[in-house]
This record gives structure tokens, sequence and C-alpha cells, in this order.
């Protein structure tokens, strides 16, 4: 199908010979994307033989057959980007939305009462506003703030010291924030469609980069906005604030002959790399849990593809060597050195019941589980062969099953279990 003859695969997977695809001469390209053509005959018709040929050069374009990128580290010799788009800045509430603290309302430095805005807002959010530990970590960085602005001020221009979450009350916040999007959704579809228009306008040269003349399409342009950290269920740092991120904390990356994009009027930006053996075209790091978050290409982009295509290669990789993987964990289910035991039952189950492999958690990380990770409380065993699986996976999702398993794999974890161990001690610790 799709004009590729089938032929039967083997245990090799050798790639199939094509003959390689003949391409158009590479026209050069803006970084802004061209306006879309109009429909109907009439736009045929008019479509200038320079339109043509670049259609057909993108068409021709057949990135997994490109063998020149494949294997090396340098990505491109080439980058263009207009950088990335920030958040607007904050704008102060009116004076009848201020929070009241003791029944009272108080006026805020605008840094605080952003803080505040984050919580007020979604108030509706019963799941986050509820949780113990989103109102400790809240109002834990929301005291940090009130300490560097000097609390608020009462009508009467009177210093209001807020010690206490419980005498906070964030509704008039809430409501301002209510009323702002029912303004919206009472738009006319007109409305909507202009503001929509002007804001892919504004964002619209920062939809496409250069990588190598080829105009390709960037996926995260937009640097998050400031708010509070919600995390995947029962994260530790829920409720903290996630500060508003500046360009002196943004790292850019472009080619050495390329203009680089201006940082907003009265900043600059952290550092401005040529770093050719990256896909990324930013990055900053963010203050919560000190991840770094990157600016990368879309995920329908040719660079994406070759990634996700050398991904699905190492799995077509691992049939080659699944049978020998089989039987070197089956011998050593029986291993007379633990470590080896717990490593080959480990497999096993990973193998058999696609189990996620698991990794070490922090204390400040959410507590998800994995297969390497299981703690004595999650694995129940019922003789004569069956385990039952009861644990948070990925995204704190629960993972219940029941199975089945060999003897000796059952006798394994029946040792792994064994006392002294107890509720919170892992099964696999060697």
């Amino acid at each position: 199908t799709n004009g590729v003859k089938k032929e039967d695969s083997s245990d090799d997977d050798k790639p199939l010979k094509k003959a390689p695809a003949k391409r158009a001469a590479t026209k050069s390209q803006s970084v802004t994307p061209a306006a879309s053509a109009k429909k109907g005959k009439k736009a045929a018709k008019e479509e200038s033989p320079e339109d043509k040929e670049d259609e057909d050069e993108e068409e021709q374009y057949r990135w997994w057959e490109d063998t020149a990128k494949g294997d090396g580290t340098k990505k491109w010799t080439t980058l263009e980007h207009n950088g990335v788009v920030f958040p607007p800045e904050y704008e102060p509430l009116p004076k009848n939305a201020r929070m009241r603290y003791d029944g009272q309302p108080v006026s805020l430095h605008p840094e605080a009462e952003e803080v505040a805005t984050f919580f007020g807002s979604m108030l509706n959010s019963t799941h986050n506003v509820e949780n113990p530990t989103f109102i400790k970590n809240f109002f834990t960085d929301f005291k940090k703030y009130l300490d560097d602005t000097g609390h608020g001020t009462n009508d009467k221009g009177e210093k209001v010291k807020i010690l206490k979450f419980e005498k906070c009350d964030f509704k008039p916040i809430f409501e301002h924030f209510e009323a702002e999007r029912a303004k919206k959704k009472a738009m006319t579809a007109a409305e909507k469609k202009e503001l929509k228009a002007a804001k892919d306008k504004a964002e619209e040269p920062y939809m496409y980069c250069l990588w190598d003349g080829r105009k390709q399409k960037v996926g995260n342009f937009r640097v998050e906005p400031p708010g509070l950290f919600r995390g995947r269920g029962e994260h530790p740092k829920t409720g903290k604030v996630k500060t508003r991120v500046k360009p002196e904390q943004v790292t850019i990356n472009i080619g050495a002959e390329a203009t680089v994009p201006a940082p907003p009027e009265g900043t600059n930006w952290k550092e401005v790399r040529h770093d050719n053996e990256g896909t990324w075209l930013a990055m900053w790091q963010e203050n919560v849990n000190g991840n770094y978050k990157y600016v990368m290409l879309a995920a329908n982009s040719d660079v994406k593809g070759q990634s996700d295509f050398k991904k699905f290669e190492k799995a077509r990789e691992l049939k080659k060597h699944i049978d020998r993987i089989r039987k070197d964990y089956q011998r050593e289910l029986k291993a007379e050195l633990m470590a080896d035991r717990q490593r080959a039952t480990a497999i096993y189950l990973i193998d058999q019941f696609a189990l996620r492999a698991g990794n070490e958690k922090g204390d400040d990380e959410a507590d998800t589980v994995g297969c390497c990770s299981l703690k004595f409380e999650n694995v129940t065993l019922k003789p004569p062969n069956k385990v039952v699986f009861d644990f948070l996976g990925k995204d704190s999702i629960r993972f219940y099953d029941e199975v089945e398993v060999d003897a000796q794999v059952f006798k394994n974890l029946k040792i792994f279990k064994k006392a002294p161990k107890k509720d919170g001690d892992d099964i696999f610790d060697r």
C-alpha cells in the first residue's frame, strides 16, 4: 500500500533498499509563514510556478529516508527563530475585588496581590483548595511575598499583618474572575473570532523556525504563566507558587550566523548559545522542582519524527535479543546470589505483565511506584501462584491486577517478603 511493496519481514529486520527520492532545489524561506492560499479553482490557476515547486519539495522530502542526519550528533547547520512569547504582565485588581482579612478589605503590593489571585481565581477547584497540603504550601509561599512587600493596609491606611490562612477571604477575587469569565463567554462569535485573529497575528512570527533552510513548526513557544503548582496525584509540592519566568532566566539556542531575537525592552537573555547538537530553541529552569523547560519543534516536524523513529527502531532491535534475555532471566530465577534472583524476578514481571520499570523517588516527589520500586504492601500473595498488585502508578493512577505467575517467581516473592520486612520496605532491596 501507499506505493510500497510489502515483503515478509525476517528476524534480522534488514531495511529495504529504496531508490533515493528526487528532490527539488530548496528555496530560501521566511521564518514568518506565508499567507494561506485562497480556496477554489481561481486560486489554483493563480498559483505561481515557484509555489508549485515549493509544494513539490514539501511532498518529496521524506525525512525517514534521509540518512545524512541519522546517526551523527550534529542536528543542524543553520537555525533561525524568533524566540519565545512571554505571558502578559499582571494587572492589579479593582478596589471592589480585594481580598479580605479578618472581615476587612486589604490592599496588597502587586506582587503579593498576584499570588492571592492565583488562589482566589480557583476557589471552584475544591480538589485543590480543600487539600491541606495545597493550602499549607500556598500560604507558606504567600507569606514570603507578604513579608517581602510589607503585608497589607486597610482603608484607613493602617498596616494589616496577614498571619492566618483561616482569616483570609478570597471570595471577592473569585467573584471578579467569574465575572470576567462570564463576559468572555457572552462575547459574540464575531468578537471571539476577531480576538483570536489578533492573538494569532501577534504569535505568528514565533510559530515557525528555519531549520537548515526548511520551515518547521515550533511546538511550545509560549512561556508558562505564573500560578500555583498542582502536580499529579498526591504531590508533596502541590500549591507552591510557580514564579514568573523572566528573560534573564531564558537561554536562546540559535545559529551563529542568525539574528538573535530581541528580548523584551529593558531586559536581557540569560545566555545565547549555538549548540547544533541540541534540538531545543530555548530553555529555562522552573522554580518548584528545578526542572528545565525546553522549547522544541512540534510533534509533526521532521526532526521530532526522526527522534520518535529512533525510539521505535530501538524497540525493533530488541526483537533480535528477547529470546536470549528470557532464557537468561529464567535461569537466574534460581540464582544463589539474591541480587541476581531479584533482578531476574523484576525482569520477569516487566516482561510478562508490562509493568513500568519504576525508579527511586525523593521526599519531594509524588510517591508513585513501578516494578523495581514495589513496596511490601503493594504485593499480596495468594497460594499456590496468584499475586495481587495494588499501587499508584504513573500520574498517580491506581494500578490493581491479580495475576498468575510461575511457581519459582511466587517462591521468590515469598522470600523477598519474608520477615522482618514490613510495610514501607522495598520488595527488591538488593
